[in-house]
Protein backbone atom coordinates (compact mmCIF):
# COMPACT_ATOMS: atom_id res chain seq x y z
CA UNK A 1 0.00 0.00 0.00
CA UNK A 2 1.09 3.37 -1.08
CA UNK A 3 1.80 6.36 1.89
CA UNK A 4 -1.45 8.36 0.40
CA UNK A 5 -3.35 5.15 1.04
CA UNK A 6 -2.20 4.60 4.05
CA UNK A 7 -2.65 7.92 5.24
CA UNK A 8 -6.46 8.15 3.35
CA UNK A 9 -7.05 4.63 5.43
CA UNK A 10 -8.20 2.73 1.55
CA UNK A 11 -6.71 2.02 -2.03
CA UNK A 12 -6.64 5.36 -4.30
CA UNK A 13 -8.48 5.19 -7.69
CA UNK A 14 -5.77 6.73 -10.20
CA UNK A 15 -7.40 7.70 -13.50
CA UNK A 16 -6.12 6.65 -16.92
CA UNK A 17 -4.65 9.43 -18.92
CA UNK A 18 -6.63 11.01 -21.09
CA UNK A 19 -6.29 10.01 -24.78
CA UNK A 20 -5.18 13.70 -26.34
CA UNK A 21 -6.46 14.33 -29.76
CA UNK A 22 -6.72 11.77 -32.40
CA UNK A 23 -2.97 11.70 -32.48
CA UNK A 24 -1.52 11.70 -29.43
CA UNK A 25 2.40 12.51 -29.75
CA UNK A 26 3.32 10.71 -27.00
CA UNK A 27 3.99 6.76 -26.89
CA UNK A 28 2.48 6.19 -23.16
CA UNK A 29 -0.49 8.29 -24.06
CA UNK A 30 -1.48 6.28 -27.40
CA UNK A 31 -3.06 3.28 -25.12
CA UNK A 32 -6.22 3.22 -27.98
CA UNK A 33 -3.73 2.43 -30.84
CA UNK A 34 -1.73 -0.07 -28.47
CA UNK A 35 -5.03 -2.11 -28.08
CA UNK A 36 -6.41 -2.51 -31.70
CA UNK A 37 -8.55 -5.32 -30.49
CA UNK A 38 -9.97 -3.47 -28.10
CA UNK A 39 -10.08 0.33 -30.08
CA UNK A 40 -10.50 -1.17 -33.68
CA UNK A 41 -12.13 1.85 -34.68
CA UNK A 42 -9.10 4.04 -33.61
CA UNK A 43 -7.24 1.62 -35.25
CA UNK A 44 -8.82 1.60 -38.09
CA UNK A 45 -8.75 5.21 -38.48
CA UNK A 46 -5.09 5.44 -38.32
CA UNK A 47 -4.59 2.97 -40.96
CA UNK A 48 -7.15 5.41 -43.11
CA UNK A 49 -4.93 7.77 -42.80
CA UNK A 50 -1.50 5.89 -44.22
CA UNK A 51 -0.44 6.28 -40.50
CA UNK A 52 0.81 2.85 -38.71
CA UNK A 53 -0.83 2.48 -35.33
CA UNK A 54 1.34 2.54 -32.50
CA UNK A 55 2.51 -0.61 -30.97
CA UNK A 56 1.32 -2.60 -34.35
CA UNK A 57 3.43 -3.28 -37.64
CA UNK A 58 1.78 -3.39 -41.30
CA UNK A 59 2.94 -6.50 -43.16
CA UNK A 60 4.27 -5.71 -46.99
CA UNK A 61 3.87 -7.20 -50.01
CA UNK A 62 1.77 -10.00 -48.77
CA UNK A 63 0.12 -10.80 -51.74
CA UNK A 64 3.58 -10.88 -54.09
CA UNK A 65 5.27 -12.77 -51.49
CA UNK A 66 2.27 -15.40 -51.14
CA UNK A 67 2.21 -15.46 -55.66
CA UNK A 68 5.30 -16.49 -55.40
CA UNK A 69 5.74 -19.03 -52.90
CA UNK A 70 2.60 -21.04 -53.71
CA UNK A 71 2.10 -22.48 -50.47
CA UNK A 72 0.18 -25.73 -50.87
CA UNK A 73 -1.10 -27.30 -47.60
CA UNK A 74 0.92 -30.37 -46.11
CA UNK A 75 4.25 -27.88 -46.82
CA UNK A 76 6.62 -26.61 -44.17
CA UNK A 77 7.80 -23.76 -43.88
CA UNK A 78 10.29 -21.18 -42.05
CA UNK A 79 9.51 -17.44 -41.17
CA UNK A 80 13.08 -16.19 -40.39
CA UNK A 81 11.72 -12.99 -39.38
CA UNK A 82 8.23 -13.59 -37.28
CA UNK A 83 7.93 -9.48 -35.96
CA UNK A 84 4.13 -8.90 -35.29
CA UNK A 85 3.36 -11.86 -37.29
CA UNK A 86 1.27 -10.94 -40.28
CA UNK A 87 3.26 -12.33 -43.05
CA UNK A 88 3.14 -15.31 -40.58
CA UNK A 89 -0.69 -15.58 -40.53
CA UNK A 90 -1.03 -15.06 -44.06
CA UNK A 91 1.08 -18.05 -44.73
CA UNK A 92 -0.44 -20.44 -41.83
CA UNK A 93 -3.57 -19.68 -43.95
CA UNK A 94 -2.45 -21.23 -46.57
CA UNK A 95 -1.16 -24.16 -45.26
CA UNK A 96 -5.22 -24.53 -43.86
CA UNK A 97 -4.54 -26.11 -40.75
CA UNK A 98 -1.93 -28.73 -42.52
CA UNK A 99 1.91 -28.81 -42.37
CA UNK A 100 3.85 -26.70 -40.10
CA UNK A 101 5.21 -23.79 -40.02
CA UNK A 102 8.81 -22.67 -37.88
CA UNK A 103 9.26 -19.14 -37.11
CA UNK A 104 12.42 -17.34 -35.36
CA UNK A 105 12.98 -13.94 -33.89
CA UNK A 106 15.82 -12.27 -32.23
CA UNK A 107 13.84 -9.44 -29.95
CA UNK A 108 12.81 -10.68 -26.90
CA UNK A 109 10.18 -8.59 -26.37
CA UNK A 110 7.87 -8.44 -29.03
CA UNK A 111 8.02 -12.38 -29.55
CA UNK A 112 6.11 -12.73 -26.47
CA UNK A 113 3.62 -10.82 -27.70
CA UNK A 114 2.93 -11.90 -31.15
CA UNK A 115 3.34 -15.76 -30.06
CA UNK A 116 -0.12 -14.58 -27.78
CA UNK A 117 -1.65 -13.40 -30.74
CA UNK A 118 -0.91 -15.86 -32.52
CA UNK A 119 -1.91 -19.29 -29.99
CA UNK A 120 -5.07 -16.71 -29.42
CA UNK A 121 -6.02 -16.44 -33.00
CA UNK A 122 -5.73 -20.56 -33.25
CA UNK A 123 -2.63 -21.40 -34.36
CA UNK A 124 -1.30 -24.05 -31.68
CA UNK A 125 1.78 -25.47 -31.40
CA UNK A 126 0.78 -28.31 -34.03
CA UNK A 127 0.96 -26.22 -36.67
CA UNK A 128 3.26 -23.18 -35.63
CA UNK A 129 6.54 -23.40 -33.72
CA UNK A 130 7.98 -20.23 -32.56
CA UNK A 131 11.67 -19.89 -31.34
CA UNK A 132 14.06 -17.01 -29.98
CA UNK A 133 16.45 -17.21 -32.37
CA UNK A 134 18.39 -15.60 -35.31
CA UNK A 135 17.32 -16.67 -38.33
CA UNK A 136 21.17 -17.01 -39.32
CA UNK A 137 20.89 -20.19 -37.03
CA UNK A 138 18.82 -21.62 -39.91
CA UNK A 139 21.61 -24.35 -40.36
CA UNK A 140 20.95 -25.38 -36.94
CA UNK A 141 17.70 -25.73 -37.44
CA UNK A 142 17.08 -27.41 -40.26
CA UNK A 143 19.54 -30.25 -38.75
CA UNK A 144 16.20 -30.64 -36.57
CA UNK A 145 13.66 -30.01 -38.73
CA UNK A 146 14.27 -31.08 -42.54
CA UNK A 147 14.72 -28.82 -45.24
CA UNK A 148 11.92 -26.34 -46.02
CA UNK A 149 8.96 -25.87 -48.88
CA UNK A 150 9.31 -22.26 -48.59
CA UNK A 151 11.09 -19.44 -46.93
CA UNK A 152 10.59 -16.05 -46.04
CA UNK A 153 12.94 -13.32 -44.80
CA UNK A 154 11.58 -10.03 -44.48
CA UNK A 155 14.79 -7.98 -42.96
CA UNK A 156 13.17 -4.83 -41.98
CA UNK A 157 12.76 -3.03 -38.73
CA UNK A 158 9.02 -3.49 -37.32
CA UNK A 159 6.66 -0.44 -36.43
CA UNK A 160 6.80 -1.83 -32.94
CA UNK A 161 10.42 -1.25 -32.59
CA UNK A 162 10.35 2.09 -34.27
CA UNK A 163 7.35 3.80 -32.35
CA UNK A 164 8.65 2.68 -28.80
CA UNK A 165 11.15 5.33 -27.92
CA UNK A 166 12.57 3.11 -24.91
CA UNK A 167 13.88 0.75 -28.02
CA UNK A 168 15.99 3.54 -29.39
CA UNK A 169 15.42 2.96 -33.08
CA UNK A 170 14.61 6.57 -34.23
CA UNK A 171 15.58 9.99 -33.99
CA UNK A 172 12.19 11.27 -33.96
CA UNK A 173 11.47 10.88 -30.65
CA UNK A 174 13.46 10.99 -27.53
CA UNK A 175 15.33 7.75 -26.06
CA UNK A 176 18.48 6.06 -24.92
CA UNK A 177 20.40 5.83 -27.89
CA UNK A 178 20.25 1.77 -27.77
CA UNK A 179 19.44 0.15 -31.13
CA UNK A 180 19.37 -3.74 -30.42
CA UNK A 181 17.12 -6.02 -31.35
CA UNK A 182 17.38 -8.32 -28.31
CA UNK A 183 18.37 -5.53 -25.47
CA UNK A 184 19.59 -8.12 -23.26
CA UNK A 185 23.10 -9.18 -25.56
CA UNK A 186 25.78 -6.76 -27.08
CA UNK A 187 26.28 -3.53 -26.41
CA UNK A 188 23.87 -0.33 -27.11
CA UNK A 189 25.16 1.80 -29.97
CA UNK A 190 25.98 4.77 -27.70
CA UNK A 191 28.68 2.57 -25.75
CA UNK A 192 29.72 1.82 -29.68
CA UNK A 193 30.25 5.28 -30.45
CA UNK A 194 32.67 6.03 -27.43
CA UNK A 195 34.86 2.84 -28.90
CA UNK A 196 35.03 4.09 -32.05
CA UNK A 197 38.02 6.29 -34.62
CA UNK A 198 36.83 8.97 -36.06
CA UNK A 199 37.61 7.06 -39.00
CA UNK A 200 36.16 3.66 -37.95
CA UNK A 201 32.95 6.22 -37.65
CA UNK A 202 33.73 7.11 -41.63
CA UNK A 203 33.73 3.13 -42.73
CA UNK A 204 30.75 2.55 -40.42
CA UNK A 205 28.31 5.38 -41.78
CA UNK A 206 29.62 4.50 -45.75
CA UNK A 207 29.65 0.99 -45.62
CA UNK A 208 25.74 0.28 -43.87
CA UNK A 209 24.51 3.20 -45.54
CA UNK A 210 25.87 4.98 -47.94
CA UNK A 211 25.79 8.13 -46.02
CA UNK A 212 27.50 10.92 -48.16
CA UNK A 213 28.14 13.42 -45.43
CA UNK A 214 29.82 10.87 -43.44
CA UNK A 215 33.09 12.49 -43.11
CA UNK A 216 31.56 15.43 -41.05
CA UNK A 217 29.44 13.70 -39.21
CA UNK A 218 32.13 11.40 -37.61
CA UNK A 219 34.09 14.62 -37.48
CA UNK A 220 31.88 16.08 -35.38
CA UNK A 221 30.66 12.75 -32.78
CA UNK A 222 34.19 12.74 -32.45
CA UNK A 223 35.88 15.61 -31.67
CA UNK A 224 32.73 16.08 -29.19
CA UNK A 225 33.09 12.89 -27.82
CA UNK A 226 36.35 13.59 -26.39
CA UNK A 227 35.43 16.80 -25.18
CA UNK A 228 33.43 15.06 -22.65
CA UNK A 229 29.65 15.53 -24.91
CA UNK A 230 27.51 13.10 -23.72
CA UNK A 231 25.79 11.33 -26.50
CA UNK A 232 23.39 8.91 -25.30
CA UNK A 233 19.35 9.56 -26.00
CA UNK A 234 18.76 9.52 -29.56
CA UNK A 235 18.06 13.36 -29.61
CA UNK A 236 21.23 13.92 -28.78
CA UNK A 237 22.34 12.04 -31.97
CA UNK A 238 20.25 14.37 -33.71
CA UNK A 239 21.72 17.08 -32.35
CA UNK A 240 24.91 16.55 -33.37
CA UNK A 241 23.93 15.61 -36.97
CA UNK A 242 22.50 18.94 -37.40
CA UNK A 243 25.22 20.35 -36.27
CA UNK A 244 27.89 18.13 -38.67
CA UNK A 245 25.66 19.52 -41.91
CA UNK A 246 25.09 23.35 -40.45
CA UNK A 247 27.82 24.19 -43.49
CA UNK A 248 24.43 23.06 -45.70
CA UNK A 249 22.88 26.19 -47.71
CA UNK A 250 19.47 26.91 -45.45
CA UNK A 251 17.28 25.72 -48.04
CA UNK A 252 18.97 22.13 -48.21
CA UNK A 253 19.27 21.50 -44.65
CA UNK A 254 16.80 20.41 -43.25
CA UNK A 255 16.15 17.66 -45.68
CA UNK A 256 19.56 16.41 -45.07
CA UNK A 257 19.56 16.37 -41.71
CA UNK A 258 16.57 14.53 -41.97
CA UNK A 259 17.67 11.87 -44.41
CA UNK A 260 21.32 11.75 -43.02
CA UNK A 261 20.26 11.36 -39.70
CA UNK A 262 17.95 8.05 -41.04
CA UNK A 263 21.24 6.55 -42.43
CA UNK A 264 23.05 7.13 -39.32
CA UNK A 265 20.43 5.36 -37.04
CA UNK A 266 20.30 2.59 -39.63
CA UNK A 267 23.99 2.36 -39.89
CA UNK A 268 24.74 1.70 -36.13
CA UNK A 269 21.57 -0.21 -35.62
CA UNK A 270 22.92 -2.86 -38.87
CA UNK A 271 26.67 -2.33 -36.41
CA UNK A 272 25.00 -3.30 -32.98
CA UNK A 273 22.63 -6.41 -34.36
CA UNK A 274 25.73 -7.38 -36.75
CA UNK A 275 22.61 -7.48 -39.15
CA UNK A 276 25.30 -8.04 -42.10
CA UNK A 277 27.27 -11.04 -40.56
CA UNK A 278 23.79 -12.85 -39.76
CA UNK A 279 22.72 -12.25 -43.59
CA UNK A 280 26.32 -13.64 -44.63
CA UNK A 281 25.24 -16.68 -42.60
CA UNK A 282 21.80 -16.84 -43.61
CA UNK A 283 22.37 -16.69 -46.88
CA UNK A 284 25.13 -18.87 -46.99
CA UNK A 285 23.07 -22.35 -45.42
CA UNK A 286 19.73 -21.66 -47.57
CA UNK A 287 20.96 -23.81 -50.34
CA UNK A 288 21.13 -26.45 -47.76
CA UNK A 289 17.95 -25.51 -46.12
CA UNK A 290 15.66 -25.59 -49.20
CA UNK A 291 14.18 -28.72 -50.34
CA UNK A 292 13.95 -29.27 -54.33
CA UNK A 293 11.95 -27.24 -55.90
CA UNK A 294 11.78 -24.92 -52.26
CA UNK A 295 11.06 -21.16 -52.88
CA UNK A 296 12.41 -18.72 -50.74
CA UNK A 297 11.74 -14.67 -50.96
CA UNK A 298 13.83 -11.63 -49.22
CA UNK A 299 12.24 -8.16 -48.35
CA UNK A 300 15.33 -5.87 -48.44
CA UNK A 301 14.85 -2.44 -47.83
CA UNK A 302 18.55 -0.56 -47.84
CA UNK A 303 21.06 -1.07 -50.74
CA UNK A 304 23.80 -2.84 -48.75
CA UNK A 305 20.98 -5.80 -47.98
CA UNK A 306 19.86 -5.51 -51.75
CA UNK A 307 23.27 -6.48 -52.57
CA UNK A 308 24.15 -9.17 -50.54
CA UNK A 309 20.97 -11.47 -51.57
CA UNK A 310 21.12 -10.04 -55.11
CA UNK A 311 24.99 -11.91 -55.41
CA UNK A 312 24.14 -14.55 -53.42
CA UNK A 313 21.12 -15.37 -55.46
CA UNK A 314 22.85 -14.97 -59.11
CA UNK A 315 25.89 -17.06 -57.79
CA UNK A 316 23.93 -20.20 -56.46
CA UNK A 317 21.70 -19.87 -60.16
CA UNK A 318 25.13 -19.97 -61.86
CA UNK A 319 26.43 -22.80 -59.99
CA UNK A 320 22.85 -24.95 -60.77
CA UNK A 321 21.97 -24.91 -56.83
CA UNK A 322 18.69 -22.25 -58.22
CA UNK A 323 16.87 -22.64 -61.22
CA UNK A 324 15.66 -19.41 -61.21
CA UNK A 325 16.16 -16.07 -59.50
CA UNK A 326 14.24 -12.71 -59.62
CA UNK A 327 15.97 -11.11 -62.76
CA UNK A 328 14.83 -7.25 -60.87
CA UNK A 329 13.62 -6.59 -57.81
CA UNK A 330 9.79 -6.40 -57.02
CA UNK A 331 8.50 -3.36 -55.34
CA UNK A 332 5.63 -2.41 -53.39
CA UNK A 333 2.59 -0.84 -55.60
CA UNK A 334 1.69 3.25 -55.39
CA UNK A 335 -1.31 2.00 -53.83
CA UNK A 336 0.00 0.02 -51.16
CA UNK A 337 2.79 2.57 -50.64
CA UNK A 338 -0.13 4.99 -49.83
CA UNK A 339 -2.12 2.97 -47.27
CA UNK A 340 1.84 2.46 -45.71
CA UNK A 341 4.75 4.98 -46.37
CA UNK A 342 6.91 2.79 -44.61
CA UNK A 343 6.52 0.32 -47.38
CA UNK A 344 8.10 2.92 -50.30
CA UNK A 345 11.73 1.45 -49.61
CA UNK A 346 11.15 -2.16 -49.51
CA UNK A 347 12.40 -4.50 -52.71
CA UNK A 348 11.56 -8.28 -52.94
CA UNK A 349 13.96 -10.89 -54.70
CA UNK A 350 13.23 -14.51 -54.66
CA UNK A 351 14.94 -17.84 -55.89
CA UNK A 352 13.85 -21.43 -56.34
CA UNK A 353 15.77 -24.02 -55.79
CA UNK A 354 16.72 -26.63 -58.41
CA UNK A 355 15.42 -29.80 -58.48
CA UNK A 356 17.13 -32.89 -57.79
Amino acid sequence: MTDEEKRDGGPVHHRRIHYKGHYPKNFNEKYKELHPEKYRGIAEHVTAKGNTPAGTHIPIMVQEILDFLQIRPGQQGFDATLGYGGHTRAMLDKLEGRGHLYATDVDPIEIVKTEKRLRDAGYGEDILTIRHMNFAGIGKLVAETGPFDFVLADLGISSMQLDNPERGFSYKVDGPLDLRMNPERGISAAKLLRKLSQEDMIHLFVENSDEPYAEPIARTLYGDLRHGTPIVTTTALHREIEKALEFLPKKDRKDAVKKSSARVFQALRIDVNGEFDALYRFLDSLPGALAPGGRVAVLTFHSGEDRLVKKAFKLYHNEGIFSAVARDVIRPSAAECARNPRAKSTKLRWAIKAEE
